[in-house]
């Protein structure tokens, strides 16, 4: 027989089930995904339902039922509080948990999402501005390639040559495309992408969320390299993210950008 477990995780979302209880997605720990009800988490005063608010980082009991865990215990370890207080933080952490709703999976670990996620959360608590695009930039960068599609940016993805100046980026083989290769007709859908933008790119791949607005990246690059990985990790997770096309709009209806 199954036995009850405990796993530290990260709310998602949350839908109602009935008149009083909820069921709540979470990132656990090891990167899989976990669904489990909260039963009379919507009763008034209920202390699980405070608890598994999305965005909270929590430490669970669960006990396995048919189909569903159901949560016997759930011990608040960060409520990001900073993220519901704030609409831009709000926005562009609704971005973060939509992902990684969409590509974690019940049963299959990616241990690096669970800190990815941490990391970017704990950061954008406090973020604001170009900080908080470019943290978003980044996660999307960092997530996709945990997903199995990391993006290259040292060669033309058609001809190999190294010493590339991209002038566009192929969505579909994901990596930059010589001005060469596409006068001589690549294929795919392609998007533009200048070096500063793709040594911005680069540099946030490599650095540590923390980091991120340390790098002063100019808000023109920024918003040029966010509006890339939107194209590209929209190509590449099957599921429509509409809290990222709702964040990119945004973005778009503020500065003007596309």
């Amino acid at each position: 027989m199954a036995t009850a477990h405990r796993v530290r995780a990260l709310a998602l979302k949350k839908t109602k089930l009935g008149e009083t209880d909820l069921i709540v997605t979470f990132l656990a720990q090891d990167g899989s995904q976990v669904r489990a009800v909260a039963k009379g988490a919507r009763k008034p005063g209920s202390r699980i339902g405070g608890r598994v608010e999305p965005l909270s980082v929590v430490d669970l009991l669960l006990h396995p039922g048919r189909s569903l865990y159901t949560i016997t215990e759930a011990e608040l370890v960060s409520a990001h509080s900073p993220l519901r207080e704030d609409l831009d933080r709000s926005m562009a952490a609704s971005v973060v948990a939509d992902f990684l709703d969409k590509v974690s999976v019940e049963e299959q670990a990616e241990e690096r999402l669970f800190g990815l996620a941490s990391a970017t959360l704990d950061a954008m608590d406090h973020a604001a501005g170009d900080t908080l695009l470019g943290l978003l930039t980044a996660f999307l960068l960092k997530g996709i390639a945990m997903h199995g599609y990391r993006p290259q940016f040292s060669a033309c993805v058609s001809c190999g040559e190294h010493a590339v100046v991209a002038a566009r980026f192929s969505i579909e083989h994901g990596g930059p495309v010589c001005a060469a290769c596409e006068n001589a007709g690549a294929r795919g859908q392609l998007v533009r992408l200048s070096d500063p933008a793709r040594a911005a790119l680069v540099a946030l791949m490599h650095a540590r969320m923390a980091e991120v607005g340390e790098l002063s990246i100019p808000h023109d690059v920024l918003l040029e390299a966010f509006g890339m990985m939107r194209a590209y990790v929209g190509h590449h997770v099957p599921a429509r993210l509409k809290a990222l096309a709702m964040y990119a709009a945004g973005v778009q209806s503020s500065t003007g950008a596309w």
